[in-house]
């Protein structure tokens, strides 16, 4: 045979094999969590999608928890001001996401009936649902078939098949390709696909310290095989905390969510030192549509 005209092989794993493989670890190592039973609905399941952008599962839970007794279905919510979704919000942090999530339930309520729809695109038209929620909800809420693309799965995918240790800061087509080859063609083998691959980047292949030696994708691992090089991407800015706007902001908010109603302005004044901190943060605020100015020099939530 000659070698020379012989087809280059795929280095690239089986997929099957990689489904197989992270279906089984997920059988044994998935996390309970309270949206993931077989009782939570699919409002559970979009409150959750909402709740975990940027805030880790731990803080999360409760807060689920105690919303979905509040306010078990979107209409519940819908009949309420927002500013009680974002008094529920608590210390979750970015509270936009509280209107997001109130107004996706006031859109629920008069466009579908108080059901939460099960297409994407009737997801993706809902207030503040973008593609990566859409997609979540429609598989692990109604199981269905779509490439879910959040920061775990990412990851799990540029290391295994790509042999980088982290994605680019945005979704690129060609990733999306590559995600969408390697997804199960069955709506229900997809779905768990999706979910175990996202516990696989939550608990072993993490950002900084992956666990190669837990991982059932190690031996197929382009990543791994290259000796683990370090990202050589754009660079990514670590998020701060201490001093910020994001700080300011969730300060002044404390002090409307300990209150049943408006305060004068001036309570804010004890809750951040820095005065013209405090007035451009307020004035975010009021920008953002999460607090509302009222008469007599009064502020609340909306």
């Amino acid at each position: 045979m000659d070698l020379s005209t012989a087809p280059a092989e795929d280095p690239r794993p089986d997929p099957t094999d990689l489904h197989l493989r992270v279906l089984a670890w997920y059988a044994d190592h998935a996390r309970d969590l309270p949206w993931r039973r077989s009782d939570a609905t699919p409002w559970g399941v979009l409150v959750s999608e909402i709740m975990l952008q940027q805030t880790p599962v731990a803080r999360v839970a409760p807060v689920w928890e105690e919303w979905l007794r509040t306010w078990p279905r979107p209409a519940d919510l819908a009949a309420e001001p927002a500013g009680e979704a974002v008094r529920a919000w608590g210390r979750l942090g970015y509270p936009r996401r509280a209107l997001r999530l109130h107004a996706a339930a006031q859109a629920i309520v008069e466009q579908h009936g108080g059901e939460v729809p099960s297409t994407y695109d009737e997801l993706l038209a809902l207030p503040g649902i973008g593609d990566y929620t859409a997609a979540a909800v429609a598989s692990f809420a109604y199981g269905q078939r779509h490439v879910v693309l959040d920061t775990n799965v990412r990851r799990v995918l540029t290391r295994v098949l790509r042999g980088a240790e982290l994605p680019s800061p945005a979704v690129t087509r060609a990733e999306r390709d590559l995600a969408t080859e390697h997804l199960p063609d069955d709506d229900r083998t997809a779905a768990a696909w999706a979910v175990g691959v996202m516990e696989l980047g939550a608990l072993v292949c993490t950002a900084s310290r992956p666990s190669c030696g837990r991982c059932p994708l190690a031996d197929t691992c382009a990543w791994r095989a290259a000796g683990h090089p370090s990202y050589d991407g754009p660079v990514r800015r670590a998020q701060t905390w201490a001093g910020t706007d994001r700080q300011c902001r969730g300060r002044l908010l404390d002090v409307l969510r300990a209150t049943d109603g408006p305060v004068p302005a001036q309570a804010l004044v004890g809750a951040w030192d820095d005065a013209d901190q405090r007035e451009r943060c307020v004035a975010s605020l009021l920008d953002d549509g999460l607090l509302v100015r009222l008469e007599g020099d009064r502020v609340g939530l909306p």
